[in-house]
């Protein structure tokens, strides 16, 4: 890759960089307004970890984001390029844990906040093929379908693939699509020249499509992926030691039912006296 390309905003670390990190308020304070179709005064990305830092990191969450808006809501974004199977499940329990921290231990449950969940994904959503680009969904009952349950829960999902053909359309929301999609293309360059906060995130993604800048992120991606395999690896083994562990037990049962003496069965199992004598 030639040092002056610029890396695709799809791309889950570049991603994350663009819209999570702590001086971007701005660019993603503008894009949610887009999405939200509302005023935002304010807008926190503190309690998303900064990539470039030395971070104890795996796959779950890490490359989220994370934003409160105006003190007391919570939004999760998510940037979703490969299919996968269950992605709405994973969605709603992402949306589910986000919800639930805000909730502090011995408070009341009329305390905790508004939770958005926005997912963005680069392919066809089973279900959804003839819905549009952006889709809002909330709890509404079967039968009236204006009432809704809660203001509670909000979930937003934009189809990228969905966008292709709609180049002449105007909107806000379209703009920020395409940059995401294509920040090359014609037509995000021309709205940049409108949109501040556009130009602004156009100019972050040429500054993080360096050399270096990218070989930093690559080696995060890779730790996340080496650390996430470690950490499979370490609970695969535990759970080998644990299931022959069981199955020395059950053995040492069994002969201890047959009057065995329990040196013999200590030989037998590689148990100590005490444990065997603790099933005794």
């Amino acid at each position: 890759m030639a040092n002056n390309e610029i890396l695709s905003p799809k791309i889950d670390v570049v991603f994350q960089a663009l819209f999570g990190e702590v001086g971007n308020e701005r660019i993603t304070k503008r894009f949610l307004e887009s999405i939200l179709n509302e005023k935002i005064e304010s807008i926190d990305l503190s309690q998303n970890p900064i990539l470039r830092r030395k971070y104890s990191v795996d796959k779950l969450g890490i490359l989220d984001i994370i934003a409160k808006i105006n003190g007391k809501e919570n939004c999760h974004i998510e940037m979703q390029v490969g299919k996968q199977d269950f992605i709405i499940e994973r969605l709603l329990y992402y949306w589910s844990r986000v919800y639930s921290r805000s909730l502090r231990k011995s408070e009341n449950y009329y305390k905790l906040e508004r939770t958005i969940a926005i997912l963005i994904v680069d392919f066809e959503l089973k279900g959804l093929e003839e819905v549009e680009y952006v889709t809002k969904w909330k709890i509404i009952e079967e039968k009236n379908r204006k009432l809704i349950l809660t203001d509670k829960l909000e979930i937003v999902i934009l189809e990228l693939n969905k966008i292709k053909g709609k180049e002449k359309l105007e909107g806000e929301l379209l703009d920020w699509l395409f940059f995401i999609d294509n920040p090359k293309s014609e037509r995000v360059k021309e709205k940049m020249k409108k949109n501040k906060e556009l130009k602004e995130a156009g100019t972050k993604l040429k500054t993080m499509s360096r050399a270096e800048y990218r070989e930093r992120m690559e080696w995060f991606r890779e730790k996340a992926r080496l650390d996430y395999n470690t950490g499979m690896s370490s609970a695969l083994r535990r759970g080998m030691q644990e299931g022959e562990k069981k199955a020395k037990l059950e053995t040492a049962k069994k002969l201890l039912k047959q009057g065995v003496e329990i040196s013999i069965i200590v030989k037998a199992t590689d148990l100590s006296k005490e444990e065997i004598m603790s099933i005794q």
